[in-house]
């Protein structure tokens, strides 16, 4: 999500084309414009009960994978899947990239990171409250949840804390294929931390495509923030 500010790094970017420099802002934009519109609609549907039918098929479709031969070994891979986005992980991923760039003097990329991070979680728990969803009876759950349901805070804040650090490491790396391995990876632990949720049964499906669906538009606000902010920096 995030570079480095031009007066914390040595090296200097090649200048992008002015054609493109033009184009990234509006198509960031266009593209939170269309996240915040899906989770707005989606919401919406959540709580009409509109989404009772597909939440119900996926959940009954995870019970049935459960009694295969191979069942038990998936919910153990899926709890071992889960912790990558639970608080304590997601924590110490975040103070260990902070540190590192406290350390190379990118400290306005630091802030920006924690307040992303910080005002994420904010407004995760705000929206479970503000929502109030129940989660799926705890009887038939693999794993207790304590909060309410939706979005799914597992799926948000990885998404966030993931995509934000991929594209940190991306925005460090020239080589457009060592980009796009990084941002893929990042997409790749956001959407295992999802499906593991919903295979647990501590949140219907629609928890969790909300959590991405927030926390891709969240990361992405937070990069068009950074990059306003570095290029009035240059101005100065």
């Amino acid at each position: 999500m995030l570079g480095m500010e031009p007066s914390e790094s040595a090296t200097t970017q090649p200048p992008a084309s002015q054609s493109r420099q033009l184009a990234r802002p509006v198509l960031a934009s266009m593209a939170v414009i269309f996240l915040a519109v899906a989770f707005a609609l989606l919401t919406e549907d959540v709580l009409e009960g509109e989404t009772r039918g597909f939440d119900l098929g996926v959940r009954q479709f995870v019970r049935s994978c459960a009694t295969h031969p191979w069942g038990p070994r998936l919910l153990e891979t899926m709890r071992d899947i889960s912790g990558l986005g639970s608080v304590s992980v997601l924590v110490v991923i975040t103070t260990a990239s902070v540190g590192f760039l406290m350390l190379v003097r990118a400290r306005l990329t630091a802030c920006l990171v924690v307040l992303s991070i910080a005002s994420a979680t904010a407004m995760v728990s705000f929206m479970k409250d503000l929502f109030g969803r129940q989660r799926p009876d705890p009887a038939l759950a693999e794993h207790l949840g304590l909060s309410l349901s939706f979005p799914s805070g597992h799926a948000a804040m990885s998404a966030v804390v993931f995509f934000t650090l991929g594209a940190l490491l991306a925005s460090t790396r020239e080589s457009l294929p060592e980009r796009l391995y990084t941002v893929a990876l990042a997409t790749l632990l956001t959407g295992l931390v999802g499906i593991s949720r919903i295979f647990l049964g501590v949140h219907w499906a629609t928890d969790v495509v909300a959590g991405w669906v927030f926390g891709s538009g969240w990361a992405l606000l937070w990069l068009m923030v950074t990059i306003s902010l570095r290029a009035r920096l240059r101005t100065w």
